[in-house]
């Protein structure tokens, strides 16, 4: 039942949808109807600003690590690695799915971020640094989020770890790259939007 429970409650948890709430209830904006309609945090910077943009991305990276952190917690802190894993998958479907926006809603990276930060630190120093260099290189938000993702497994590899590790590592990657394979398509036509940072603002509906 325990079990049960860290799974319901990491896709509730998952499922909270930060960047629609910041900009609904605190600057009367449907993030849905706006650019990208997403309610990541990546699409919450271009149409109502990077602080709004960071300050959701802080709680989307929140709720991944607070979903791992009290499933811990009640499945026992000394409990393997493994037994968490499917909460920590969990939170990210729910950020992605979410039953409050009628199964839709971010991309997963910050929600991953989460999750990773505290199962996989090192391996999430790494994804962290490969998305700074890349993003403030070329300013392509997606570019940073894709090739980091493809960095997960391949780092932890190279870390102590078990073959679930390998495979949760792998599938997050997958989920990302998934989630993103509009991004790729655009990028490989040179149609993907760069992020600016200097002309962050409102955008047209559905733009």
């Amino acid at each position: 039942m325990k079990f049960i429970f860290t799974i319901i409650l990491a896709y509730l948890m998952g499922s909270i949808p930060f960047g629609y709430i910041v900009t609904k209830y605190l600057m009367q904006v449907d993030i849905r109807e706006y650019g990208s309609g997403n309610v990541g945090a990546t699409n919450v910077a271009r149409v109502s600003g990077l602080k709004a943009g960071i300050v959701v991305a802080l709680f989307d990276i929140l709720k991944g690590f607070l979903a791992v952190w009290i499933s811990q917690l009640i499945l026992f802190p000394d409990l393997s690695t493994l037994y968490l894993l499917p909460a920590a998958l969990v939170v990210i479907i729910g950020h992605d799915y979410s039953v409050f926006l009628n199964f839709s809603g971010g991309k997963g990276v910050a929600t991953t971020f989460g999750v990773i930060l505290k199962l996989y630190p090192i391996a999430c120093l790494v994804y962290a640094l490969i998305w700074l260099l890349l993003v403030f290189k070329t300013r392509y938000v997606s570019l940073g989020s894709t090739v980091g993702a493809l960095s997960l497994p391949i780092v932890t590899y190279f870390l102590p770890h078990n073959q679930y590790d390998l495979i949760f590592t792998s599938l997050l990657s997958i989920f990302i790259l998934i989630a993103h394979r509009g991004n790729i398509h655009r990028l490989i036509k040179g149609e993907e939007s760069r992020m600016n940072p200097k002309n962050m603002k409102r955008g047209g509906k559905n733009e």
